[in-house]
């Protein structure tokens, strides 16, 4: 099921008529992760990708304790509605924390930095999923949602599939969302989803990268086979791959040091044959046919710039060649021009 773009340069999305370009754009950076990230940047950076032609914007309550949420609505109420896919998530309710004024407790423990004082509670019964729907509606002052994901089921699945995923199921049903799905940092859960249920579109982090290609063992294959679409993000592992020279961020903590050694080698490789490692991490994902699109995030109109430059970049087949024979990509993972099931 190889998802060609169209003349508009669009891939379906999910089941529900959905069409979106191969890269979106990932709104936990303007949330504050890691960094602080003021209103004026924010509006700014989602300027650039709109002129750059990104029409998805995936957020969620977590990022920034609804920030990110808000932003993305505020921006998006001056375009039309027929020109943009918006996507958020439920299962992490955001709730006013008693203590009083932020003291930086949540960013310490989220990654979120410069955020009210809240709580997280992970909430997959059908009272809050429908709680944290409605929340993130008036957040995002729309009527209805393109992409609704369960968020980080992890140890929720009991919970999450005999209570969220009906609440999920009727949501569609009603129309109050397109598609429905899960966005998960692990494979082999999202895999069930795919597997036991309906689900039309799979959010996987950080699981198919330069680094890390297990759900070619899982997920990959099953949403093929149950044609599920597949978005992808977290492509730089936090950051690791973009620049593992300064950047030391991986899987939204501290990179081990053999993760760092890796992503120095994959860069070494990259330069000898003159290309930007982000450009090559951004470009293998979308070589997989099970791959839709895949979300970059950006805190910056620089970054977006920068982004939207990597992913037109051509990149040699030698440089894939010279990976696998390395053993730094698997030798059955697809990359761009080369198929090694062909």
């Amino acid at each position: 099921m190889t998802r060609r773009p169209d003349s508009a340069g669009t891939v379906p999305l999910g089941r529900g008529g959905l069409r979106v370009a191969r890269y979106g754009f990932g709104g936990a950076p303007i949330g504050g992760l890691f960094a602080s990230v003021h209103d004026e940047q924010a509006f700014a950076c989602l300027t650039t990708a709109w002129d750059a032609g990104i029409r998805y914007f995936d957020t969620a309550p977590h990022y920034g304790a609804g920030t990110s949420e808000r932003r993305i609505g505020s921006f998006l109420a001056g375009k039309p509605r027929g020109e943009w896919v918006l996507s958020t998530k439920v299962g992490r309710l955001v709730e006013t924390d008693d203590r009083g004024p932020s003291s930086g407790h949540d960013a310490d423990t989220t990654g979120f930095v410069g955020e009210r004082a809240v709580r997280r509670v992970f909430d997959f019964s059908r009272d809050g999923i429908r709680r944290s729907f409605d929340a993130s509606l008036a957040r995002l002052g729309v009527d209805h949602i393109d992409i609704l994901f369960l968020h980080d089921p992890d140890d929720h699945w009991r919970q999450a599939i005999d209570e969220a995923w009906p609440a999920l199921a009727r949501l569609r049903d009603e129309g109050a969302v397109r598609s429905v799905g899960a966005g998960m940092n692990q494979s082999a859960m999202l895999t069930r989803f795919v597997r036991e249920t309906d689900m039309d579109v799979a959010l996987l982090a950080g699981r198919y990268t330069l680094l890390d290609q297990q759900a070619l063992d899982d997920l990959l294959p099953a949403c093929l086979e149950r044609r599920a679409s597949v978005v992808l993000g977290g492509v730089f592992n936090s950051g690791v791959l973009a620049d593992p020279a300064r950047n030391v961020t991986y899987d939204y903590g501290l990179a081990p040091p053999e993760v760092i050694a890796r992503a120095k080698q994959i860069a070494a490789i990259c330069q000898r044959h003159g290309i930007d490692p982000p450009a090559v991490a951004l470009q293998f994902p979308l070589a997989h046919p099970a791959i839709t699109t895949v979300l970059v995030g950006a805190r910056s109109s620089q970054e977006v710039v920068q982004n939207s430059r990597h992913a037109r970049v051509p990149i040699p087949a030698q440089l894939w060649s010279e990976l696998r024979s390395l053993d730094l990509l698997r030798i059955d993972a697809p990359t761009p021009g080369h198929d090694p099931k062909a």
